[in-house]
């Protein structure tokens, strides 16, 4: 399909999205609409963020609404407000000529009694999140009764932020006969189910390999101690003047305390995080859009419906838990046919994370030195020169100023001049960077992973033998989770439950044992009451999670066979790359998250 119009959408649509500056379909939208506009038949389409997928799946539903029909005829479901607004915003400019098409949004976080107003005009397309469109289908504000298509846009994030049960409730209150259109990144186990549960022999459409990294963006890493973090992303944002990217971190924390040291320390940037009001994170992403900040600071959360096409650098300051997550976010740079560049900074302990994003994804990371003080004056020197040498100059607005400027400059030489100018703006880097330590780390020679568990169970052994008082410096707690492996938890997305909890990763853990339906973990006890107050009644992979004191230091009798998730012998890294130790018994390993 080499246009739109072979689509068959209506001129109208046609018109719109021409002067939006669609000219070929993607893949996923060649595939997609021309199904869509042809058949009511159930439709899977596996894509990665920054395929089309809103055009994809947008501009057959406005093809197909009926316009004369006040009630709600497609509806779409997202995991976030941000993405939620921005397909809104979407659709909008889609049916720009189709007079009287009503688009609503309804997300949390924003009046309830607008959202109601806006559906009692009338609302032929919703977007929603889960829990905002349960909570108006509850009240009966939300009328879904004759809806012909749903729509879940990043179904897998949409389960791993625990809409599970939402979801459910509101396929429930649709009718039964419709049309379900599922768009989503990866095929998890609760994606399959919702599939059998509620999809009847549904086309499956894939636009490329799964988790497969976009062949024009390149990926780097650079190996750093945990504590020079901040010091490598701002070398690299001085090695790159020109740079427009996202920095992803791990808590609502992190990213507060590294966008307010880039903003004190000079740099153009800002923070996106759920903190934020609804006016204050349209105002950022504004500036963001509009170039005014450079490097945005955000979770991954947050960072869901920024659609940018022309993003330069995707850095991770934290690998992610999962390697979707690393391929989601490295899809927001090298879009539109641009290249990008996407940036892992991690430690020693961590490489082994990133010969496995390389061997399931399909990505090939090269290592690179971190820049140092020289190369980075080198590069802002030239930078700087390039710059003046391209400056417009408004002959008729300096000209008068001309004798006054030659005679005060007549006793300066050509080279004295250009040494000044280049001091003037050019100084700050040379002081900062004077004397610029090397903090490049060498990378661990790993051997295979049988021999790195081998090791890890000697030094578990040679740890047990040491005192009680030599292991247990942090007073721990040990709490009983209600989730296991059965549920999908292993020890690294514990640690990321318990770092998000307390937004922060500070916090010591000790021995972790992830057993079939339950768990059981060290935590600082200082933070104990605080975790247990943030994590009782969230909910992880559907499940209301309860936690609490475990008295009983053998596990209270539970079922103590051993399961994939299990922290024993094979699993020594946190969250953060940290590494650890198992011990048998009592013992405890302490690890410190970055």
């Amino acid at each position: 399909m080499s246009d739109f119009v072979e689509t068959g959408l209506k001129e109208e649509i046609i018109k719109a999205i021409g002067e939006i500056g669609f000219e070929t379909p993607t893949p996923i939208q060649a595939k997609t609409i021309p199904h869509l506009l042809t058949s009511d038949q159930d439709l899977i389409a596996l894509a990665q963020t920054g395929t089309g997928k809103t055009a994809a799946f947008g501009l057959p539903a406005i093809h197909l609404t009926d316009i004369a029909d006040k009630n709600t005829q497609t509806l779409v479901l997202c995991p976030t407000r941000e993405l939620c607004l921005q397909i809104v915003k979407d659709l909008a400019s889609y049916s720009k000529y189709m007079r009287g098409l009503n688009v609503v949004a309804v997300y949390g976080g924003a009046s309830i009694e607008t959202q109601i107003r806006e559906l009692r005009r009338g609302a032929h397309v919703v977007v929603g999140t889960p829990g905002r469109t349960k909570d108006l289908i509850n009240r009966r504000r939300l009328v879904l009764g004759d809806v012909k298509r749903v729509i879940l846009d990043e179904a897998d994030e949409m389960l791993t932020m625990g809409f599970k049960d939402d979801l459910d409730a509101i396929l429930d209150a649709t009718p039964e006969q419709k049309q379900i259109l599922l768009f989503s990144a990866t095929m998890s186990r609760d994606i399959i189910r919702v599939t059998k549960k509620y999809m009847e022999d549904p086309l499956e459409l894939k636009v490329a390999r799964m988790n497969e990294g976009a062949k024009n963006v390149e990926h780097i890493f650079y190996m750093a101690q945990s504590r020079d973090r901040y010091e490598v992303l701002k070398r690299i944002a001085d090695i790159n003047p020109d740079i427009y990217g996202i920095v992803f971190c791990r808590t609502r924390r992190e990213t507060r305390e590294i966008a307010n040291k880039l903003m004190h320390d000079g740099y153009n940037a800002d923070a996106l995080y759920g903190d934020l009001s609804q006016a204050q994170r349209d105002e950022v992403m504004n500036r963001f859009r509009e170039k005014q900040i450079q490097i945005l600071v955000a979770t991954d959360v947050a960072a869901r419906g920024i659609d940018v096409n022309d993003l330069t650098h995707v850095i991770n300051i934290n690998l992610p838990d999962n390697i979707e997550s690393y391929v989601h976010r490295s899809g927001r740079t090298g879009r539109a046919g641009k290249s990008g560049t996407s940036i892992a900074i991690i430690h020693t302990r961590e490489a082994r994370s990133i010969r496995e994003i390389e061997r399931r994804s399909g990505i090939t990371f090269k290592k690179e030195q971190i820049p140092s003080g020289k190369d980075i004056c080198k590069k802002q020197l030239f930078t700087l020169i390039d710059k003046i040498e391209k400056v417009e100059v408004d002959e008729a607005q300096i000209e008068p100023f001309m004798e006054e400027i030659n005679a005060q400059l007549a006793d300066m030489s050509r080279e004295d001049l250009v040494k000044r100018f280049v001091s003037t703006e050019f100084n700050r880097f040379l002081a900062y960077y004077k004397n610029a330590r090397d903090i490049n780390v060498p990378e661990r020679r790993t051997r295979d992973r049988d021999h790195d568990r081998n090791r890890d169970r000697d030094r578990g052994d040679r740890n047990e033998r040491r005192s009680p008082s030599d292991r247990r410096r942090t007073p721990f707690k040990r709490l009983h989770l209600n989730v296991g492996a059965k549920n999908g938890l292993n020890p690294k997305r514990l640690i990321g439950l318990i770092n998000n909890a307390l937004d922060s990763g500070n916090s010591e853990i000790g021995k972790i044992e992830v057993l079939r339906e339950f768990s059981f973990f060290e935590i600082d006890e200082k933070v104990s009451e605080q975790l247990m107050s943030a994590i009782r009644g969230k909910r992880f992979e559907g499940v209301s999670m309860t936690i609490q004191v475990s008295e009983e230091r053998g596990g209270g009798g539970g079922d103590r066979r051993r399961s994939s998730g299990d922290s024993r012998g094979g699993y020594n890294k946190s969250r953060s790359g940290g590494g650890r130790n198992h011990r048998g018994g009592g013992g405890s390993s302490r690890r410190r998250k970055s």
